[in-house]
């Protein structure tokens, strides 16, 4: 498998575990499997769900931010990574 990144984590919500990244190559959809990478982040999910601007999207392109859910830390600046076959 290799991996294309895709953007970048802009803010983390700690409260709520939701990541906000920055899109800024290619395409993000649900379903995708991400890897989000840091200095003390390291994990790899499955996107089941996307918000932009507090609606649910299927698909983020360049230059939008959206949240989704995470299932650990993930820190600003960490890069994110799309897990392509």
């Amino acid at each position: 498998m290799s991996e294309i990144e895709i953007g970048k984590v802009t803010h983390y919500f700690s409260k709520i575990g939701v990541a906000a990244i920055e899109i800024t190559h290619d395409v993000l959809r649900v379903g995708d499997t991400i890897h989000v990478k840091g200095h003390t982040s390291d994990f790899t999910q499955k996107v089941d769900s996307m918000q932009l601007d507090n609606q649910a999207v299927q698909a983020a392109t360049v230059g939008q931010s959206v949240g989704f859910k995470v299932v650990d830390h993930a820190r600003q600046h960490d890069a994110v990574y799309k897990v392509v076959e």
